[in-house]
């Protein structure tokens, strides 16, 4: 398995870093008091130069955060609403579905504390896992992790971006039932 930890488990602002610490992915999502909330993803962009030792990023996408009606994707020059491009299986269903690069339906199931991506066929193999930050009370401490399998490494940037809005969408769903106590 591919093992990336987050700086926080705050996804709409955090740092993913591969095993070795290198920085791969970063998100920001700036503070507005009016407006749409917008999460930028950047994504490491190859050094040509190899005496260039600091790191640059590009933006890959960004999401357009909407508490009414869908919100927006935007990466490659492209905006799409995320009720198109990775709908709500069933009415009150936890489950979010999308089309790969490769072809092939994914499916996210956002359960009470933690999102999981399978294949969304017969063999409904798990490709992605989220794990939560542990404090080291029972067990060993950890940051928070997604770990993503090795066969996923061709579409790692649809993972990022798709993972970033479902675990946003159970983090929000989290803290309503918490308010609801």
């Amino acid at each position: 398995m591919i093992r990336l930890t987050l700086s926080s488990e705050r996804v709409r602002n955090t740092v993913i870093t591969n095993e070795q610490g290198q920085v791969l992915y970063k998100t920001d999502t700036p503070f507005k008091l009016f407006g749409a909330d917008i999460t930028t993803i950047h994504r490491i962009k190859s050094n040509v130069d190899s005496y260039h030792m600091r790191d640059q990023f590009e933006v890959l996408g960004e999401i357009e955060w909407h508490q009414f009606g869908s919100s927006k994707f935007r990466t490659g020059g492209t905006e799409i609403e995320t009720n198109q491009f990775i709908p709500r299986k069933g009415l009150l269903s936890g489950k979010r579905v999308f089309t790969g690069p490769d072809g092939r339906p994914y499916r996210w199931d956002l359960t009470f504390n933690v999102v999981i991506l399978s294949r969304n066929d017969g063999s409904r193999m798990e490709v992605a896992r989220f794990h939560r930050a542990t404090l080291g009370i029972i067990g060993k401490k950890r940051k928070a992790m997604l770990e993503v399998s090795p066969e996923m490494a061709h579409m790692m940037d649809t993972v990022i971006m798709t993972f970033v809005y479902v675990e946003q969408l159970r983090r929000d769903k989290e803290k309503r039932r918490t308010i609801g106590d």
